[in-house]
Parts: C-alpha cells; structure tokens; sequence
C-alpha cells in the first residue's frame, strides 16, 4: 500500500480536507504576496541603488579560508522573500483540442480544457473588476492548477518589480550586474536550472564543447583556426576561442590596456567524464536472442552504479558527401533509453555486487532477435548494412538504422567512422525537500567547466573589461579522466601553444622566449575539478577539518605528494580573491590512509611554470553514473571564478 504525503499538491489535492486546507493555504499566502508586491510597486519606486535580495548561504561550521572582508562595503540589508518552488511536474502546453481552447496534462495523469486567456490578465468589463474576473476564472480550476497560476502570477509580479530596480553596487560582487541582461553576473540560483539543461542536452563530451562554441559566437567571441595564422587576427579588446579535436575548447579576452609581457589569469578543468564507448567492431552474435552491443569502459566505467540503468547512445559520426566527397562531422544523440546492462537476480546465489567480469558479464543488451529459432544453421548469423568492408558492416545492424534514420542518411556507406558512448539518459533534477540539490550524471567535470565558461562570459560584459592589462582564459580539456596523454588533453601543447600564438599575434616585435617567459611568471592558474563533498554516511573517510559541504563555496584541495598545485601562495592570492569578491572558500585534504586522485593543474603549471591553485566545486558520489551537488553550487562557481578574472590583476599587485 503506498502511503500518500498530506501535503502533496500533485494528483488529486481533493482526496481530503486536510489536503485542500493545506492548497489553499498555500493559494492565500501566494495570492497575498502578489498583492502586497503590487502595492508596493504602484505605490513607490526602488531607490538609488536598491538591490536584489541576496540568497543565504549556510554558514554552519564547514571549514573556511580567511575572513570575509570589505564588510563595510556591503550592500544594506533588503527585504527577503521566500516563494514557493515550482512543482516538479508542472502542466505541459499541448496543442488546441477545441476552438478557442488549449488542454494540459495535470500531475495526476487527467487532461483538463481551460480557456485561452491568461489567468490574471487585465480585462475590463466598465466596472473595474478585474480582481473578480481572476477570482471567478480560479475557482473554475482545480486547486492544482490554483496553485500553478497563483505561482506564475508571483513570478512575474517579482520579475516586473526588479526589472524596476536600478543597480548602483560597491566594490561587493555579490550585487554586481545581477540585474545585467545576456551574460552578466546573475545571483546563484539562476544558473540552477540552466545548468541541469546543459547537463541533460549535452551527455557527450562534442556536445558539450559544441553547446559552448555556440554560447561564446553569440556572445561575439570570434572562432580562430589551429591550422590559419593569427598575426592579423587576435586584437586587443578581442574576444577569442579555438578548438582541438572537437573536443577541447579554449576561450579567452585581450584587456584593452593588454602590453606585451602582461599575465594570463587562467581556469583550466576538463569536459570529459566516466562512459561506455563502442568498441571499433561493436557488432556481436545474437545471444539467446539478445542483440548485444561490443563497449569498452572509459576510466573507471561499467562499474557497479553502471548496472540496470536506462542508456542511450550519442557522440559524433563521420560522414561523407557522395557529391563532393568531404567529410562532414554530424553528432548524433538517441535520447530515449537504447541499452541496458542487466543485473543478475540474487535467486541465483551470485553475488552481483562481487568481483564482475567488464568483458563477459557487462555487455549492454540493444534489442532481441529471435529468428535463430526458425534457423536451420547450428549458429545464427546476423546481416551487415553497407556492404562488405565498408565500416557499417561492422556495427548492429538496428543501431545502425537507427544513427542513420536520426541524420537522414539514406545510404549507410556514407558513415565512414563515429565515435560513440552510452550515457544515462535519466534528466538532471533539482531535488531535496527545499530544492538543494542536483541530482545528475556527468557531473565530474562538466560542472567545474560549465562555470568557468559562464564566468568567462559574464566577465566579458563587464565595463571593465576594456580597460584590462590582462589576458582572461578559460581551457577545458578531453581526456582527463584517463591521464590527459592525448593532443587534446591537458599534457598536450594545446594551452602552451595558445599562449604562444597569442603573445606573438601582440607583440610588435614578434614572439621571443623572454617575452613568453614573462607571461608566464605574471599567469596564474586555477586548477577547477570537482572535488569530494562530505558524506554524512562515511564521516570517518574523510580528515576533520577538510570536510566541505553543499552550497557553500568554492573547495581550496591540498596534497602533500603533489597531486595537486595548491600551496601557501596560491592559497593566500585566492583566499584574498575571495575576499574581495564576497566568496566563500572551504578546504579538503584526502586522509593519509587513502589515496589522491589527480587533476591538470600539475602538469600545466609544470609545464609553464605558473603559479598555480586546485579548487572546485564539490559533489557527492563522484565516479558514479549519478552524482549530487548543491543547487546553488553551480552559481557559487561561476561567481568566483567571475571574481578571480576579474580581480586577479588588482590582487597580483599585492603579491609582487
């Protein structure tokens, strides 16, 4: 018997009186709010200044680096507001079903009609009764969609009152540009939901790096080639990137005040994550019916967490132009669940969660075929696509139909290669009974990487960021998961060169070693991967004192074999980014009875000789096929790495 929650607004809020006191309950306190905010508004306007309310941030005792200072220049204290969350399954819009009518699915699987115009709009009948027009139209709705309206009226009355508000912040980031438009520096809990839709539209790692690409064209960033000079194209006051591979990206500013000499503030992380590729022959016999597919874990992959989950396909495909004869790069992503890896069920008396064998016993399954039972060979052979020796012969068949039908391709000759992986296609989801996490595949590391770029862009708009002497860079690299030994990982020449070229396309007389020296000794790098959150169920793994947690901030990671960059310098310059910049930093140290994981930041800033810094965003359950960060942490990211770019020239000063 499933037990209902008495507070539920989804389904059938009617099935008792407790429930329906508690709906309107909640209609009441929305519709107040909504009136109370009218009022304000016509009766006054927002003064000079005036400034969004700030979310509160725990400040429960998790380790902190440096005190948080510049009090007097903080914004005044504002009046908070607390509106309900949206429902986590709010009516979809469908198509009209009747003239002058539009239907909507409720949470409790009915369909209703409701009529066309929007609930609370402003319709005169002479008498100036709107507010009874409202009250009429809501009580022909059910308290669900009650509950919907009044919380879409709440959002938009809130959304017309700060459009009203006229920024003038201090030096505080915390209200710089959150009023901006496009790019501008926005408050944490506006990039939760962007953040989820990224991680949910983009499960491979070219998706991802295509998603930024096109992010940074429309924010006028121009796209530059490895492969043309950029003597006659990199400016200062420009905005820049290039990519490698497809898969590695990096973005990056040229402050109008740019000289020759002048540092790089850097953010490095990478894109890629733990996954399932298809092996280059993924076509397999049909086993007892079964249509299997030939997969090979990337990094720690195929583990545990891996088993009987939903598994789509998706990656990039090369194709060729019959007309032509080019070769066009396509990506493809089957979004609906293709694969699964079946667990075996513990009637058996095997344990499942033992010692498995990656090659025999993690084989994902695609689909069935049972014509083997009508066959008369000993052994049931399946047909090729393409013909003999072309590279879709030697892939299923089903899933090559399948790529084919999603790329309008009618003959499977012309796919000449593709790069494949399994994802879980289950969506990123904000979740918690206030709404405080993330629940998400792939979120080590497209997390540190999505902020960074998004602090990239914000930093762009900035009025200030003509007059920088500085280089801003964001590099976000493939391959880290495997030890960044490919041209399009961290150990390759993809960052070095870039800033070569860049110095060079700057400087008058050309590029010369003392110059790109220099560069190098006036750059900082942040080192951004996600690093461990605690969890509450392991307290004793982790080290007291280095235990960071959710919607906090930015976590500071040491490590005394060299596993990470941090030391007491670049700890002291970023502790003072954060505090000039209102940001909160925490620490984490692995316990000396564990072993350390790895990031870029030391074989860039080796390879350079910068100065360096690893801090990232934490998570929980890292290395799994779904993973948890706080719902604010996507925000707090972008708002540091903001500040660091923004700040890092002024704080180097300090450190001469």
């Amino acid at each position: 018997m499933v037990k209902k929650n008495p507070n539920s607004l989804r389904g059938s809020v009617s099935t008792s009186s407790l429930q329906e006191q508690a709906a309107r309950q909640r209609i009441a306190a929305l519709e107040e709010q909504v009136a109370s905010l009218t009022a304000k508004k016509q009766s006054s306007s927002p003064p000079s200044g005036g400034n969004l309310p700030v979310p509160s941030q725990s400040h429960y005792a998790a380790p902190t680096l440096g005190p948080i200072s510049d009090s007097a220049n903080r914004a005044p204290p504002v009046e908070s507001f607390s509106p309900p969350h949206p429902l986590a399954y709010p009516p979809i819009r469908r198509e009209p079903t009747e003239k002058g009518r539009k239907s909507y699915d409720r949470a409790d699987g009915r369909t209703c009609l409701t009529d066309p115009p929007t609930l609370g709009a402003t319709r005169s009948n002479g008498n100036g009764s709107n507010a009874n027009n409202v009250s009429r139209e809501m009580e022909q709705l059910s308290l669900f969609e009650q509950y919907n309206e009044s919380a879409k009226r709440f959002r938009q009355t809130m959304k017309e009152r700060t459009s009203m508000m006229q920024l003038q912040p201090p030096s505080s980031l915390i209200t710089k540009g959150l009023l901006g438009v496009d790019n501008a520096l926005k408050i944490p809990e506006a990039y939760t939901q962007p953040f989820c839709d990224f991680l949910t539209d983009n499960p491979t790692v070219f998706h991802a790096v295509s998603h930024f690409e096109t992010k940074l064209k429309n924010a006028g960033f121009k796209k530059l080639s490895e492969r043309s000079s950029w003597n006659e194209e990199v400016k200062t006051g420009g905005k820049y990137f290039v990519t490698r591979n497809g898969s590695s990206l990096i973005a990056f500013t040229v402050g109008g005040g740019y000289k020759s000499g002048n540092g790089v503030a850097m953010i490095a992380g990478h894109v890629d994550a733990l996954t399932a590729r298809l092996k280059p022959v993924s076509n397999k016999k049909t086993s007892a019916g079964y249509v299997q597919l030939g997969v090979a874990p990337y990094a720690g992959a195929l583990n545990n967490t891996w088993w009987d989950r939903d598994l789509g396909i998706g990656g990039r495909v090369l194709v060729k132009d019959s007309k032509t004869g080019k070769i066009d790069t396509k990506l493809v992503k089957l979004g609906w669940p293709i694969a699964r890896i079946p667990t075996l069920a513990p009637h058996f008396g095997i344990g499942m969660f033992g010692q498995n064998n990656a090659e025999t016993q993690a084989v994902p399954i695609i689909g069935l075929d049972n014509s083997d039972i009508h066959s008369a060979d000993d052994e049931f052979k399946n047909l090729t696509l393409g013909g003999e020796g072309t590279f879709a012969a030697t892939q299923p068949p089903k899933l090559v139909r399948a790529i084919a039908g999603e790329l309008s391709i009618q003959d499977y000759s012309s796919i000449v290669n593709w790069e494949l992986e399994l994802y879980d296609t289950q969506p990123a989801q904000v979740g918690g009974l206030d709404k405080e996490f993330i629940f998400a595949g792939r979120i080590d590391d497209k997390l540190c990487s999505w902020s960074a770029i998004e602090a990239l862009l914000a930093s762009s708009t900035a009025s200030t960021s003509a007059e920088d002497g500085i280089v801003k860079l964001v590099g976000v690299f493939d391959d880290e998961e495997i030890g960044s030994q490919l041209r399009q990982g961290a150990k390759g020449n993809f960052l070095a060169s870039t800033i070569e070229r860049i110095t060079e396309s700057l400087s008058s007389n050309g590029t010369s070693a003392n110059i790109l020296s220099q560069t190098y000794a006036n750059s900082f790098l942040v080192s951004a991967d996600v690093t461990h959150a605690v969890n509450p169920n392991f307290l004793a793994s982790y080290l007291e004192g280095h235990s960071p947690r959710l919607n906090v901030g930015l976590v500071v990671s040491a490590d005394s074999n060299g596993h990470m960059t941090t030391d007491s310098v670049s700890t002291a310059l970023l502790s003072r980014v954060a505090e000039k910049t209102d940001n909160k930093l925490q620490l984490f140290m692995i316990r000396n009875d564990s072993r350390s994981g790895g990031t870029v930041g030391p074989m860039l800033s080796s390879a350079m000789g910068v100065r360096a810094i690893d801090a990232g965003i934490p998570q929980l359950s890292m290395h799994s096929i779904r993973a948890t960060t706080g719902s604010l942490d996507p925000g707090l990211g972008v708002k540091i790495f903001k500040g660091f770019l923004d700040t890092f020239e002024s704080v180097d000063g300090e450190f001469e």
